[in-house]
C-alpha cells in the first residue's frame, strides 16, 4: 500500500519506519529542514513543504495514496491536510495532542476517518505495564469508555463457569473471547472459562475495578456476581 505521512517528527517518523518495515511505500512531507535531512538520512522519500498546501501534498503523491496520516504537532495543519486528502479519495488519519473538549473532539472525529492520540496511546502502554499481565488496555473509545482484555487466573471467581453465567456490571459487556493460546472471536455463551482464557470487555472507567475483580480475581476482592452461582 502507498501512504503519505505529514510530519517527520517523533510520531511521524516512527510510523513511517513501521510501515516501511512491513513493505509499504511511504512518502514523508515535512517543512522543517532539520527533520527533512534526518528522514532522508534514513533513506525515506521526503518532500519539503507545508502539509496544509495542496501543491505540496500533490508532489508527495496524495493522488495515488491509499491513506494519509497527518501526524504533525499542529492541529490546523493536520486538519487541512486531511480535508485535502479526503477530496482526493484517500483514507484520513489525524493526530490530536491535547485533551480537547468532547464537542471539539467530535467535530474533528466526524470529518476524518480516524483520530490518533499519541499521549493517550502512550498512557495505555504505561498502564498495561503497571497493571501486569492479567489485564491489558486495548483502546480508549471515549472519555469514559475503554476496551480491555482480561485473563482468567487461578484466583478468578468465574473459573469453571460458562460465559452465559457471567454477570458483569450494567456498564460493561463482553465483546470477544479466546481460549488460552488461541485467537479471540465471537463469544459462545456455553464456553467454559478456564485458566488462561481471555475476555475482551467494553466497560465504563467507573466499573473497570469491578470487572477486574469478577474476571481476574483478587485475594482481597469481592466475590463475583454470577447468575445461578452459589
Amino acid at each position: 500500500m502507498r501512504f503519505v505521512i505529514i510530519g517527520a517528527g517523533r510520531v511521524g517518523l516512527r510510523t513511517a519506519r513501521v510501515l516501511r518495515e512491513e513493505g509499504h511505500d511511504v512518502t514523508l512531507l515535512e517543512r522543517d529542514e532539520r527533520k527533512v535531512e534526518r528522514a532522508r538520512d534514513q533513506e525515506f522519500t521526503v518532500v519539503q513543504g507545508d502539509g496544509s498546501h495542496e501543491d505540496r501534498l500533490e508532489e508527495a503523491g496524495i493522488a495515488d495514496a491509499d491513506a494519509v496520516g497527518a501526524l504533525t504537532g499542529d492541529l490546523n495543519t493536520n486538519f487541512a491536510a486531511c480535508m485535502i486528502a479526503k477530496h482526493h479519495g484517500a483514507r484520513t488519519i489525524m493526530r490530536i495532542d491535547e485533551d480537547y473538549r468532547e464537542d471539539i473532539y467530535r467535530k474533528y472525529a466526524d470529518e476524518v476517518d480516524e483520530i490518533v492520540y499519541p499521549e493517550r496511546l502512550g498512557a495505555i502502554g504505561a498502564k498495561n505495564a503497571l497493571l501486569g499481565g492479567d489485564i491489558r488496555a486495548i483502546a480508549d473509545i471515549a472519555q469514559n469508555l475503554q476496551i480491555v482484555e482480561l485473563s482468567v487466573t487461578e484466583a478468578s471467581p468465574v473459573k469453571g463457569y460458562t460465559i452465559s453465567e457471567l454477570q458483569l456490571p450494567a456498564d460493561a459487556t463482553v465483546l470477544a473471547f479466546g481460549k488460552e493460546g488461541q485467537s479471540v472471536g465471537i463469544p459462545n455463551p456455553d464456553e467454559s472459562l478456564e485458566l488462561g482464557d481471555r475476555l475482551v470487555v467494553l466497560a465504563d472507567f467507573d466499573v473497570l475495578g469491578d470487572v477486574r475483580q469478577i474476571i481476574v480475581g483478587d485475594a482481597g476482592g469481592r466475590a463475583a456476581t454470577l447468575t445461578g452461582g452459589a
